[in-house]
């Protein structure tokens, strides 16, 4: 008798067992049909890749998922969630043939490093290449439930849905760039910075908020390119560019406009504080130590702040700016004109 049932409930086990598989299936391709349409209505490479993740957060419950995306220069990366950032970038540096973690863009609000870092282990992650005419990237995850066969079969099919949906944004957003964004610095060019300062002066002044610009230049820039070359001066470049957009709130926008010449837009920053965050980011520039072959680079930085004031034009606005910085070159350099009593402790870094 004990046997019989012995038998029965294994029968019945696996029966069971067929029948939820079978019903997941149902419930994941039901799930994996609607996400497909979603990702075709999206404008944005990055609204594409958070469809992906919501997708696979609901059918895989992942406990950590990381898209990359190669780029002319480094990767774009989306991870969730953030407490694995530093055990992450290790993975993708080596995955994607990196040196530098400057070379990793971050697309959800750049998670940054906290106390509650974990590691993880490429041997523990489930991974997928995703390659397409435009687009070669990789999908990393770490599922806390179960993953039954026909997991593969799911997530081929919503990657393939994503990769038709991004190549072709990608494309649009290719074009895009290259019309408004320098290809060294990853800023926006002189052209699209007015464009976006018309903008926030038309919505600062109708909403009667406080907008401030910034100017900086490099301080004896022309000696980096002599003594080192045009290549260690485009690194610098580079660098000081990723260093400072690394260090300003979202929302503030940072141009290349001309030359060794850096020009920012602060949306709702009075002058006190836009002088502020100048000192901040000279004295980070000031600290910045650039590696070029054998040679390690250091530069500084004079800036010029500027405040909208009822009636003033963009002209006024950047002329009072670049005023200010040149009151600053021929102040000594490695300054902030109108200056500040408080000077920020310098805090050395390598970039």
């Amino acid at each position: 008798m004990n046997q019989t049932i012995r038998k029965f409930s294994r029968r019945f086990l696996a029966l069971f067992s067929v029948i939820f598989q079978e019903a997941a299936r149902q419930a994941d391709h039901a799930g994996l049909s609607r996400h497909i349409v979603a990702l075709n209505r999206k404008t944005s490479s990055t609204d594409i890749i958070n469809e992906l993740s919501v997708c696979l957060k609901n059918i895989l419950n992942y406990r950590l998922f990381a898209f990359v995306v190669k780029k002319e220069a480094g990767v774009d990366v989306w991870l969730d969630p953030e407490m694995y950032k530093t055990a992450f970038e290790h993975i993708i540096l080596q995955d994607f043939h990196l040196q530098n973690p400057a070379d990793l863009t971050y697309l959800n609000n750049n998670p940054g490093r906290d106390s509650r870092q974990k590691t993880v282990e490429m041997d523990n992650l489930v991974y997928y290449e995703l390659t397409e005419e435009n687009c070669y990237a990789r999908l990393y995850m770490l599922p806390e439930k179960p993953v039954y066969a026909f997991h593969d079969e799911v997530v081929t099919l919503i990657l393939q849905g994503c990769a038709t949906a991004l190549s072709k944004q990608l494309k649009i957003e290719n074009l895009r760039n290259a019309a408004v964004i320098d290809p060294l610095t990853g800023c926006y060019n002189r052209r699209e910075f007015e464009n976006q300062v018309c903008r926030h002066m038309a919505s600062a002044t109708r909403h009667k908020n406080n907008l401030c610009l910034f100017m900086f230049d490099l301080d004896h820039f022309k000696q980096i390119n002599d003594t080192h070359g045009h290549q260690a001066g485009d690194l610098v470049l580079k660098k000081i560019a990723f260093l400072v957009k690394d260090n300003m709130r979202q929302g503030d926008i940072l141009a290349r406009y001309g030359g060794e010449e850096f020009i920012a837009i602060l949306p709702e920053t009075g002058r006190q504080k836009a002088m502020e965050l100048a000192d901040r980011l000279r004295t980070r520039i000031a600290a910045a130590k650039i590696f070029y072959n054998d040679s390690t680079l250091q530069v500084t930085a004079s800036f010029g702040v500027s405040e909208l004031i009822p009636g003033m034009d963009m002209a006024r606005l950047i002329e009072n700016a670049d005023a200010m910085l040149y009151k600053a070159k021929h102040n000594g350099r490695n300054t902030v004109m109108p200056g500040l009593i408080k000077v920020c402790p310098d805090a050395a870094v390598t970039i």
